[in-house]
């Protein structure tokens, strides 16, 4: 009987093995460790899930650049904004079983909140929370948010001190602080909070059992990665940020074979294992088309038509097919989940350094295998598309480094620079004078400091402690020999936005 049983598993391994298309089959290790060494990823997991199975979970590379430590498919990675879509779940499963309603004022479920206007305040719904239509650009405000002292609390409460950029529900805009706000109104309709939920109701039911929210989770794992990020084309180890004030949005630790699990769940209609963790209508909430995402000109992806945003899930078309995904960026780390229900189909891929498109181009080659799409080198287009900006970027860089070896001097002494200087929306920074030496320094990211070296024009070249800020010119403006304001940037992949502090003392 035993022996009837194994021959059984074997056939039936050995015929799913065999339906996979040859790349998965005969190319992919080849595959991953090329593209690895081309974008000079330390380490990268994948998961595939197709029919019901999981066809791969597995880990390639290094823990941490320089180690011997391998990669495995239990290996924790910060994966992120694919935090969203267990946020998006939560609420829909809440509006399922009525204890909150999607299209309900948020002001009836948390009284003290508040947009940058009232009438924006008065209607803004649960669904617009998810959905990315509050008005704010993409990212905005993430300069005063992202990995820093703020409690989710704070972050909420300074939402109504950021002035959107487009109209009430006019354009799509990506925003963090609208998610960690509807994940903290779980807490409020059922006691329970965030992390606890996703806990209880995802995280157990789904065996993710190496699955977490929170940084000190990740700190203390034996087989977590080490965030990675390139400076000057070399591949920099960074410290873990902290993030767990982003919680709803951001703040998930997991592996590929847990969110194998997660997609397995996604595939088979709320199912797992055999038994009903959610309804389906709940998951068909989350993936309804909310709000337009993206304009769509793809010259690489040229039967992809659309892209929307439901309830922490991106959706586009893709080969004719209904295609739904999430990425996640983090400090040294970015991230992709994608499924595609008509085919029973889905791929994840997880990177540690936050320096690379692979993670998005190995989701893609693989889908393009299952939907016999001819081959073509995806990771390559990306990254030979991607050759002339980033050889711009360096040689702007080179060039700013070559003004500063001038030692060229302001028009006023140093001196003048130093104080306190204030933005309403970020709160204080200020400036100190060192032996010489100029520093940037942030109240609400006191582990973040800025070098500050004059380049000309009353512009400094800021050289940040936290790698992933990048390097930027900052402007003062001085009139009369009088020091009034800086105008600070942080990079894109933060904020896109620049602010304005003025000097206070």
């Amino acid at each position: 009987m035993h022996k009837l049983k194994l021959t059984t598993l074997l056939l039936i391994i050995s015929c799913s093995l065999i339906a996979q298309p040859n790349f998965i089959k005969d190319s992919l290790d080849a595959y991953i460790n090329r593209e690895m060494a081309r974008w000079q990823v330390p380490g990268l997991a994948i998961a595939i899930v197709k029919d019901g199975k999981i066809i791969l979970s597995k880990g390639y590379g290094v823990k941490q650049a320089g180690k011997s430590a391998k990669v495995d498919e239990y290996s924790l990675f910060q994966i992120a904004s694919n935090s969203k879509a267990f946020t998006g779940t939560s609420i829909a499963l809440l509006n399922y079983q009525k204890r909150l309603l999607l299209d309900e004022k948020v002001t009836k479920y948390m009284r003290d909140f508040k947009l940058y206007d009232e009438t924006s305040t008065s209607l803004c719904t649960v669904r617009d929370l998810l959905c990315h239509r509050i008005g704010l650009q993409t990212f905005q405000g993430d300069f005063l948010n992202w990995g820093s002292n703020l409690t989710r609390k704070e972050i909420i409460e300074h939402l109504a001190l950021t002035k959107p950029i487009h109209p009430f529900r006019y354009k799509y805009g990506y925003c963090n602080a609208a998610f960690i706000t509807a994940g903290e109104l779980i807490k409020n309709v059922t006691d329970t909070s965030w992390d606890d939920y996703i806990k209880y109701h995802f995280f157990e039911p789904l065996a993710m059992k190496h699955t977490n929210s929170t940084y000190n989770d990740i700190m203390t794992d034996e087989n977590a990665c080490t965030p990675h990020t390139l400076v000057n084309g070399k591949i920099v180890k960074l410290p873990y940020t902290n993030i767990d004030n982003m919680g709803p949005s951001a703040s998930i630790n997991s592996c590929a074979r847990d969110m194998a699990n997660w997609l397995l769940f996604q595939l088979d209609s709320g199912r797992f294992d055999g038994k009903r963790i959610v309804p389906f209508s709940v998951l068909a909430e989350t993936r309804k088309s909310n709000m337009i995402s993206n304009d769509v000109n793809s010259k690489i992806f040229k039967t992809k038509h659309f892209s929307t945003y439901g309830l922490g899930w991106q959706s586009y078309d893709y080969e004719g097919r209904r295609v739904w995904e999430h990425s996640g960026g983090a400090n040294g780390f970015v991230t992709k989940t994608e499924f595609i229900p008509e085919e029973n189909l889905g791929v994840l891929v997880y990177t540690n350094t936050d320096a690379n498109s692979l993670y998005d181009a190995l989701v893609k080659q693989v889908l393009e295998a299952y939907l016999n799409v001819p081959y073509r080198n995806l990771s390559e287009k990306y990254f030979d598309g991607g050759k002339v900006g980033r050889a711009a970027e360096q040689a702007e860089l080179d060039s700013l480094n070559k003004v500063v070896l001038l030692k060229n001097k302001p028009n006023i002494d140093l001196q003048n620079f130093v104080g306190t200087y204030k933005n309403s929306f970020y709160g204080d920074v200020e400036i100190r004078l060192i032996k010489g030496k100029m520093t940037l320094h942030f109240s609400h990211h006191p582990n973040n400091i800025g070098k500050l070296e004059y380049l000309s024009n009353n512009q400094f070249l800021c050289t940040y402690s936290d790698l992933t800020c990048g390097v930027q010119v900052l402007p003062f403006k001085i009139e009369n020999n009088q020091v009034k304001d800086i105008t600070i940037k942080v990079a894109d992949f933060i904020d896109y936005l620049t602010y304005e502090f003025e000097k206070v003392n």
